[in-house]
């Protein structure tokens, strides 16, 4: 990890988070700095890739998703490196043949399973055949796989995906002590 972030630039991811279509201009006086202050910042953190993308989140099910869900997956045998390599090489070309949209795939440990992943899909056909394209992928032992699925529709749903949550945390880190 690099620099301890100041408070000037904790502010600016979180206005960000909110909202990235924010002219520097508008930042600077929300945050009650100057411009050129704003711009600095803001290129430093892309620099030094704090910022990966500048993004906006749609409405999942005005696109035609109906369904999300969280899939966990245990391995036969923990992946070498050049395992890993032509996995994703493999999860690319199937994603390229298959467009399903996927949020997030990582490497993790809890519930006996060591693989998380965070899709959205059209309709329960499309999460079934993405299931069978994962279950198939070459050089890879699936020894279990659950998934938890959402429906987006759901009248119980809470919160779908916002970042405004995580904006007004680390905005405001002094009010959200630590464990």
């Amino acid at each position: 990890m690099g620099k301890p972030l100041k408070n000037v630039e904790l502010k600016l991811i979180s206005e960000l988070m909110k909202n990235s279509r924010r002219s520097d201009r508008e930042l600077a006086r929300i945050i009650g700095v100057s411009q050129p202050t704003i711009t600095r910042h803001r290129n430093r953190l892309e620099k030094t890739e704090l910022i990966k993308e500048y993004t906006m989140i749609p409405d999942f099910i005005q696109l035609g998703y109906k369904l999300m869900c969280v899939t966990f997956v245990k391995l036969e045998e923990e992946l070498g490196e050049e395992d890993i390599t032509n996995l994703r090489k493999s999860v690319t070309e199937v994603e390229h043949q298959n467009p399903f949209a996927s949020l997030i795939a990582v490497k993790g440990l809890g519930m006996q399973k060591d693989r998380m992943f965070i899709t959205l899909y059209k309709d329960y056909s499309d999460y079934v055949r993405a299931m069978e394209l994962t279950r198939q992928l070459p050089n890879i032992n699936i020894k279990t796989m659950e998934t938890f699925i959402v429906d987006l529709q759901g009248k119980g749903n809470y919160r779908i995906l916002t970042m405004s949550q995580i904006a007004r945390q680390i905005q405001s880190p002094e009010e959200n002590p630590k464990p």
